[in-house]
Parts: C-alpha cells; structure tokens; sequence
C-alpha cells in the first residue's frame, strides 16, 4: 500500500510518499480502507522528532481516519465489511489502510459525508474526556475554550453550545473570531488586540468561566487562575507557548481551583472505548442531526502531506486540514 514516510526526521524533516507494508487487523481491531485522515499538532511534532507513537503501534503518521471496513480481527461484533466508520487510531492514518481497535470507531451516518468524518474522532474524544470527564462539566457552567478556530476549538465550540452552555473562545484574528462567533460562542477574544482575563471578568460581571481548555500554556497557565471562577477547573491539553511558568499559587487556594494537564495518545482501548461509549450516547446523535458539522479548511491528496503539515504550521487555517485518498 501507500503511505507517507518521513525522510531525515527532526526539524529538517520532509513528508514523502512510499510503499508500506499493508497492515493485519489484530484481534479485537479491524482494518479500514481510508477514505480521509485528520491533521492534528501531533502529527507535526513527531515528523519533527518528537512525540512517539506509543509501544506497538504503527510508526506511520494519523491519528484519525475515516473510511469503510476492509476486513475484520478475531473477535470484532461490533463491525461487519463494508461499515463506514470514522475511527481514533494511535498511528498508521496517513496510508491507504489503517487498523483500529473496534471499540475506538463511530459509524458515519448518511448525513456525513465519509471523507469529512475525518475531521472528527480527535477532536471529539479530546473535547469531551478533557471538558466533561476532566473537566466535571455541568448543566449551564461556562466555558473558556483556548484556540477556538482550531480543529479542537471548532468541535468544541459546537458541541458546548449544542449542549446549552455559554462559551468564550480565543482566537488570532477577527475573521477567526467572527467564525467562532458564528459556530456558536458567545464572545471571541482576539488574543492579539484584547486581554482575555479582562473580557472575562467582563462579560461575566466579574465571576469568571467554570471550566477553561487550554493548550497554550506559558503565561497563560497565570490568566486563567485570573479568568476562573470559584471552584474552576483548568485543563491542560498541549503547551505551546512553553512548558515552564513562574506561578503564583494564591489564586489557586482562594478560588479553590483545579489545575490538571493530560493526553490522549497513550491511553488503555479500553479508557478509549468509555469515551467512545460516551461520544456515541451524548454526541453522535448531534453530528447525525447536522448540529455538529465537520469545519474543514483543506483537503489535499495523500500525497500531498508535506503541504498540509506546512499549512498547519502557519496557524492560518479555520478547521481540520484532511488527507483524502482516491
């Protein structure tokens, strides 16, 4: 099969396509014909050098896919030839075939167009184990959702107001800000031009967010003890601005506040397949229903994965970048 390879990997690293050996689905997985595999930061840091796949699975970059069941692993029920599904993998997404575990797939209803499923499994799994499991969301509570034209901020944003809450979101510039707004936030910050904590205190007469998502941390790990409210609960899913801050801890003890950080990637199938349970139940049911909608910037042919990763890079995108394969 094809796959994209990574030539000299580090920071002069280059994406090429290659033949690849076709993966077995193991038992308990079952093997996928792509359709379409998702971007994700991740991506770009492991051509980068950084952030290797878990022990065991595949070195091929992709975290998500969608496409239609080729075969099957001993032991999968869940899924017969044919299905066309969206799946979270911990490697293998930028081939022609990818393997995942069963419990880690979501069907693709027809109202879902099956490349554009793509756009989905990181970003829900990651939405809704950080803001509703971590996160302890409840009815009505408030959220502050760091990066919110990004793919994760885009699901997110919809997902949140789909369920009712009130959301504010941070983004780059105003064209960014007026499509979160339009996703269904109340308030977009331009992190550029306006001071995130003071547009809070604002626009909530000076309580705060109940739950805030954040992958920037440096700096920001301070203004959202600043932006929380009391019993707040702060999660940290990447650190791009840096992995190290002088905190000062008092807001911390006199909003009694929760700071936490976690990752996906290496998680058991089975912590994987609660959340997929919990996705299928609570948030499925609203992509099905055209409420949640896949926001794409681009789709590029496989073999074009250097450009994508390069458009990614550059922080100008709206939405999911995706890998199609004919």
């Amino acid at each position: 099969m094809q796959a994209i390879g990574i030539e000299n990997p580090g920071p002069a690293s280059r994406l090429v396509l290659q033949d690849a050996p076709k993966p077995q689905a193991a038992p308990g997985e079952i093997l996928i014909q792509v359709a379409a595999a998702g971007l994700n930061r991740a991506d770009l840091m492991q051509a980068k050098g950084g952030y290797p796949p878990p022990p065991g699975a595949s070195t091929i970059l992709g975290m998500e896919v969608s496409g239609t069941v080729a075969a099957l692993g001993q032991g999968v029920t869940e899924w017969k030839p044919g299905d066309r599904v969206c799946a979270l993998v911990p490697g293998g997404g930028y081939a022609q075939y990818a393997t995942a575990a069963q419990s880690s797939c979501l069907p693709v209803p027809d109202s879902l167009e099956l490349v554009d499923a793509a756009a989905f499994p990181e970003t829900l799994f990651t939405v809704w184990t950080n803001i509703w499991d971590s996160g302890r969301l409840k009815a009505k509570e408030s959220v502050l959702v760091h990066g919110g034209s990004s793919g994760i901020g885009v699901t997110a944003i919809q997902l949140l107001a789909a369920r009712g809450h009130t959301v504010f979101t941070t983004a780059g510039n105003d064209a960014k800000c007026q499509a979160c707004v339009a996703l269904g936030a109340k308030r977009a910050i331009n992190y550029k031009t306006e001071d995130f904590v003071a547009v809070i205190q604002a626009e909530t007469g000076g309580r705060g967010v109940d739950v805030i998502l954040d992958m920037v941390g440096g700096d920001y790990v301070q203004r959202n003890m600043a932006a929380a409210a009391m019993w707040g609960r702060i999660v940290n899913i990447a650190y791009m601005q840096g992995m190290t801050a002088e905190i000062n801890f008092a807001p911390m003890i006199m909003k009694r506040l929760t700071l936490m950080a976690t990752t996906l990637r290496g998680r058991s199938v089975a912590e994987k397949a609660a959340i997929r349970d919990a996705l299928d139940r609570e948030a499925w049911p609203l992509v099905a229903a055209g409420r949640i909608k896949p926001v794409v910037e681009a789709r590029l042919p496989l073999g074009q994965a250097q450009k994508a990763h390069e458009i990614m890079a550059s922080s100008a995108h709206i939405g999911k970048i995706l890998l199609t394969l004919d």
